[in-house]
């Protein structure tokens, strides 16, 4: 039976096809537009899935899509309601598109489907992303917890799923949200909601955790924008937001009022205030996601727990509940926030709806890796040679292409890494990286500033190897999918200078925090991923010749694209990449090409290419 999952409309729209149970494919759909975080209907990622899985539309049994649009649509309503008249603007803007297209959500799917004659499922949006944790995890049984903005109604939900099932013991409602929660703090210090989360994220440990100003911003918000109870629910005043019915997040004058300061508006410099105000918000979300848990944890008495929703992917937090010991075992899912929903509604589909009993996989868990995108073969590396006119070094043995990349590695060289499958979800897993030494001091601000060019502040994570992570950071479980932050240990940390948290945050950045300088957070933490040798043999090819080369088992890995780009996804996408940035090395595939051998008419040509696309 072939399931096509389905998510669109909102951000990260994707598609997944289920084949029996189990993910032939999954990709997200900003990957071969090019639009980064893309809403519209995932016609590319579709195609792309059914040539993976080798059938039509026509051999598609049922689709599923991640959420019921009539309910949403409810909420929608009965939000303006509720609000009114305050919301009369945007309430003219969003209500034609509904009535229009988006309530007739099953005619649209069959108008973009041309070809498919089956049904098509709706499973509720949280229910979808408890499922895209739960079934593809190695547990026969688990507790799980879903946070994110909002679905239909629903904005967390915790339960337990066994066997083929899920039930959903517990729900949060919306304007009530962890997730709109944080995102208002995002906008508040300048960032772009729905994207900007993660450089939130990073600015955290930049705050000073023993100034009163940290301590004083986390009472506020606990004061006056949440209301926190023991189980994890939780109450937003609204008095403070404008997310319900408006065109913005919050209500600036009463945020100014409440925390001494005004919105920071987008690129302007970032202060003290702001690094301690990401930091208090930081502390609020891991208190409320430990609380949820416990509550989970309390109703299920489980000892396995699986993590989906946007919140998800707020390492820092699943770091934190790690450490507690709730639970023995935790597996987050890899594309928790919307893209996500795609398998989610799949697999949904598969065994809620079905009754179908899950497949046992060989494999870690039945995300694969997260391996499931594209895959590009000698004949379309070489085509992308030939059309930039560009040499190179083709290697017959993987062992003299992982060892020729990693002694340019260990001399200095930035090298873009593409092999194998295109990851699914937002991290780079060493298919489509861009990696670095961890132990070159400027090598942080080298890769923000000069490859990827965005905020100089914005942390890199480690890929380690499996079996040497204990060796570098202080994580009792394996983290593949790049979603746990743990502490670097405490012999490789170098002490900071008096004074270090009255300096400029620039300046911050050129004191050494460890022996691994350009992977260590201010607060001597890392978000780690663990690279095995049975989900990705090439890569952990690498870090062993690496290893060889320099006695450390780990390298700086970052996504391989640049800011306001989504990750590359072809030969071509990753060749343009190359060129625009000051990468030294590109290894596609078994083929290594030098910066500094390319022809100025190669450099001439993927200019061309990039204004072409850009066009």
């Amino acid at each position: 039976m072939n399931i096509l999952g389905l998510s669109a409309f909102y951000h990260d729209s994707a598609a997944c096809l289920v084949r029996d149970g189990q993910i032939v494919a999954a990709a997200q759909e900003e990957r071969f537009t090019r639009k980064k975080h893309d809403a519209a209907f995932p016609k590319n990622a579709v195609e792309y899935c059914l040539r993976e899985g080798g059938i039509s539309l026509a051999q598609v049994d049922y689709v599923a899509f991640y959420e019921k649009p009539f309910i949403k649509f409810d909420r929608i309503l009965h939000s303006y309601l509720a609000y009114a008249p305050s919301g009369l603007k945007t309430f003219l803007m969003a209500i034609p598109l509904w009535i229009r297209e988006r309530i007739w959500m099953k005619t649209l799917i069959q108008e973009e489907l041309p070809g498919f004659v089956g049904k098509i499922l709706f499973p509720e949006h949280h229910e979808s992303h408890a499922a895209s944790a739960f079934f593809p995890s190695p547990y026969p049984e688990a507790a799980f917890l879903t946070v994110d903005g909002v679905g239909e109604w629903t904005t967390t939900s915790y339960g337990a799923g066994r066997g083929n099932r899920i039930e959903i013991l517990g729900e949060l409602h919306f304007p009530h949200s962890l997730g709109l929660l944080y995102s208002a703090f995002t906008y508040f210090t300048g960032f772009r909601v729905n994207s900007g989360e993660y450089k939130l994220m990073g600015l955290a440990p930049y705050g000073n955790p023993d100034a009163p100003e940290v301590a004083r911003f986390e009472g506020l918000i606990e004061k006056e924008l949440i209301d926190l109870k023991p189980d994890g629910s939780l109450w937003l005043n609204q008095a403070y937001f404008n997310y319900a019915t408006g065109l913005r997040m919050t209500h600036d004058a009463p945020w100014e009022k409440l925390f001494g300061f005004p919105r920071r508006e987008p690129e302007a410099e970032l202060t003290q205030q702001h690094c301690n105000l990401g930091l208090a918000i930081q502390r609020v979300t891991e208190k409320v996601v430990l609380h949820l848990a416990a509550e989970a944890r309390r109703l299920t008495g489980s000892r396995h727990l699986c993590l989906a929703g946007g919140v998800a992917l707020n390492c820092v937090a699943n770091g934190k509940l790690l450490q507690q010991g709730l639970f023995d075992e935790i597996f987050i899912q890899p594309a928790s926030g919307d893209a996500g929903g795609a398998p989610g509604a799949a697999l949904a589909a598969e065994h809620l709806y079905f009754e179908r009993d899950r497949v046992q996989t060989k494999a870690r868990d039945g995300m694969n890796g997260s391996y499931l995108g594209p895959e590009f073969g000698d004949l379309d590396i070489e085509k992308t040679a030939r059309r930039y006119q560009a040499p190179f070094q083709k290697y017959d043995q993987e062992s003299d292409l992982v060892r020729a990349v990693a002694q340019q590695l260990a001399r200095g060289k930035v090298v873009g890494w593409f092999q194998g499958r295109q990851e699914f979800g937002p991290r780079a897993l060493g298919s489509r990286s861009i990696l670095g030494d961890s132990r070159d001091p400027d090598m942080q601000l080298k890769l923000n500033l000069k490859i990827k060019y965005r905020e100089s502040f914005r942390p890199f994570a480690p890929s380690v190897l499996a079996e040497d992570t204990q060796e570098y950071f202080d994580l009792p479980a394996d983290s593949p999918y790049m979603l746990l932050v743990a502490p670097v240990q405490p012999q490789r940390r170098k002490a900071l200078p008096d004074g270090f948290h009255d300096l400029p945050l620039k300046e911050k950045l050129y004191h050494l925090r460890s022996d691994i300088p350009s992977v260590t957070h201010l607060d001597f933490s890392a978000r780690v991923q663990t690279v095995h040798a049975d989900t990705n043999p090439r890569y952990h090819a690498l870090l062993k010749a690496f290893k060889a080369e320099t006695g450390y088992g780990l390298l700086v890995n970052t996504s391989f694209n640049v800011r306001g780009e989504p990750v590359v996804c072809t030969p071509d996408d990753a060749f343009r990449c190359f060129i625009r940035t000051e990468m030294d090395y590109l290894a596609m595939g078994d083929y290594l090409f030098a910066k500094a051998d390319l022809p100025d008419s190669a450099k001439v040509a993927a200019v061309k290419a990039e204004t072409f696309a850009l066009d």
